[in-house]
């Protein structure tokens, strides 16, 4: 049985307007990719690079098992992501849902929040702002494992040399991302 665009639509907006969705997500086309834009009712929940079906089954281990793609769920990070590609937007207003991270992640993730527009940081520097001053690898898995890129600007990570090391999205992406800020 095929179900029609609208009757699809409607399905969907009734589930976000019931409160029937844990996670709503859609795909948002960006001047880097289409990438996966994810949202609980406690906030942004995800982004994420990759748009595959095993991405969307993780997203029920965020908050449970109702992921539906609902493009109205993501519409303000939408707004706000477009905004900071066409150099609009330098900080997020985002609610972020960063529940099921261990308290180390959420220390680094927050330190990594205030790292400025345009700016970079290290491994080790953010490592020192945590309290954890010979834990830059353990930073560096943070980082590797950040659910919110861009918004939590983990692109803004740089080795102690100023070398671009590892990113999700891939060093090109990373680069583009810190150009855009004027980093590079």
């Amino acid at each position: 049985m095929t179900v029609s665009p609208d009757l699809d639509r409607r399905f969907r907006e009734a589930a976000a307007t019931l409160g029937l969705i844990d996670i709503g997500f859609d795909v948002v086309d960006t001047p880097i990719g289409e990438l996966l834009v994810a949202a609980s009712d406690r906030g942004l929940a995800a982004i994420s690079f990759e748009t595959d079906d095993d991405r969307v089954e993780r997203l029920a281990r965020i908050a449970g098992p109702r992921v539906l793609r609902s493009p109205r769920s993501v519409d303000t990070a939408r707004r706000e992501l477009d905004e900071y590609f066409d150099g609009r937007r330098r900080t997020f207003d985002l609610t972020l849902d960063l529940r099921a991270l261990p308290p180390f992640t959420v220390s680094v993730l927050d330190q990594l929040a205030r790292v400025p527009y345009g700016e970079t940081t290290t491994y080790g520097e953010l490592a020192r702002r945590v309290g954890h001053p010979r834990s830059a690898r353990a930073v560096g898995t943070v980082m590797n494992r950040n659910r919110i890129p861009i918004v939590l600007p983990c692109h803004r990570v740089v080795g102690s040399t100023g070398e671009l090391t590892g990113y999700a999205g891939g060093l090109d992406v990373k680069q583009t991302l810190l150009e855009l800020e004027g980093a590079r």
